[in-house]
């Protein structure tokens, strides 16, 4: 399936909420430290719920371990300063879907890192910062999981 990855996420009930997203369509969720809380945090608890154990979720000390990792064929990573939408992509499994920090989004090094193959963007209105954490990747990987047929679902 597809791989989420949140680049050093601040806020503990996106991430929760990212572990249902993983275990509910089959996605591994890639989290690369530092955090801004600890996996054991409460909120993160109680956004996972019961999700936790069938989600497949690994935290990575550095972006550079987790690209050693994961030897990614495409990155992509969403932005506002993108002009490509995020449905004109062709999702394909293995895929990852790198997604910046809740207060800043990706910092300009990471968007210029040798794995990026591409960066887009989520449309919305003029004149808003962005959105949730959770729900930003929860979009992508839903338009991802469509364009390959649902493949898994019920």
């Amino acid at each position: 399936m597809f791989r989420i990855m949140f680049y050093q996420p601040c806020i503990p009930p996106n991430t929760g909420n990212a572990i249902r997203l993983a275990a509910n369509t089959g996605c591994e969720l890639h989290l690369i430290e530092p955090l801004g809380f600890s996996m054991s945090d409460a909120q993160v608890k109680r956004a996972g719920l019961d999700y936790h154990e069938m989600a497949t979720v690994t935290v990575h000390p550095d972006l550079g371990t987790a690209w050693t990792t994961l030897q990614p064929e495409r990155v992509f990573a969403f932005t506002a300063h993108a002009s490509r939408y995020h449905t004109d992509v062709e999702y394909r499994p293995g895929d990852v879907l790198l997604f910046g920090p809740e207060p800043t989004g990706l910092p300009d090094d990471v968007l210029a890192e040798p794995a990026v193959t591409d960066r887009v963007r989520i449309p919305m209105l003029a004149g808003r910062r962005s959105h949730n954490l959770a729900n930003a990747a929860s979009i992508v990987v839903y338009e991802a999981w469509r364009q390959n047929g649902f493949t898994g679902a019920v």
